[in-house]
């Protein structure tokens, strides 16, 4: 299979065959140069200048002060990037975002990364955005708890109903790895029997049954800091 390389996904080593070698790290002068050059830009935008444009080039600016570990700033650049892209109805950008906030580990991130997920599940953004937010419910969860076999059973499934080649192929593996590596520290499901009694009685088998549970995992997470109206969003859905 040809690999596909991944934009929002960091391929942990533990999961499936992933290649352990440590990333190699961006040189800090680098990514401050590419921080200044960003800020150039949003100085010189006109008045007249589009919203995602200025969307666009804010969550450049926290990707990289991200990088550059600066979380408050990047938390800043990312907020206002979030609200302009929410303001144009553009879905991804404010998925995108929320998981720029969440990486921030400032005391919202875990809101900002509840309301990533349900916008990078409710519409239909890149799928691979979609898994890498649902990744870090994963990475969140303890071991034992049920949280990450609901998030990643969602992963598997929002790629198998919406990916499409190049990347459809790659990431069903990848969120099948996924998916066994959580049964595996989970419930030590070692073999395919095992696995398939697992999701059975962990009711992983029907969307009917652990969307509803997702749901309860982004309320957790966000609490009553929700920055939108799920409700109004949800009134205008198209109806499939």
């Amino acid at each position: 299979m040809k690999y596909i390389p991944l934009k929002f996904i960091k391929e942990d080593p533990a999961v499936g065959n992933a290649d352990s070698s440590e990333d190699a790290k961006e040189p800090t002068g680098i990514l401050k140069r590419l921080v200044s050059d960003l800020r150039g830009q949003l100085a010189e935008l006109s008045p007249g200048a589009g919203t995602l444009r200025r969307a666009d080039l804010l969550l450049q600016l926290g990707r990289a002060l991200v990088r550059l570990e600066n979380r408050p700033e990047a938390w800043a650049a990312a907020r206002e990037a979030f609200d302009l892209y929410l303001a144009e109805r553009a879905w991804e950008g404010a998925a995108q975002a929320c998981d720029i906030l969440f990486l921030c580990d400032q005391q919202q991130s875990l809101a900002a990364l509840g309301q990533g997920v349900w916008l990078a599940v409710t519409y239909p953004v890149d799928p691979e955005l979609s898994v890498a937010l649902l990744q870090h419910v994963v990475d969140e969860t303890p071991p034992d708890a049920d949280g990450a076999a609901v998030a990643a059973i969602t992963a598997y499934y929002v790629v198998d109903l919406r990916a499409r080649e190049p990347q459809r192929e790659h990431l069903l593996v990848y969120t099948s790895q996924l998916l066994a590596t959580v049964a595996r520290r989970h419930s030590g499901v070692e073999n395919q029997e095992a696995f398939n009694r697992w999701i059975e009685d962990m009711e992983l088998n029907e969307p009917a049954l652990f969307l509803p549970r997702l749901r309860n995992i982004v309320d957790v997470l966000v609490q009553d800091d929700w920055w939108f109206d799920r409700e109004a969003l949800q009134a205008v859905l198209p109806v499939e």
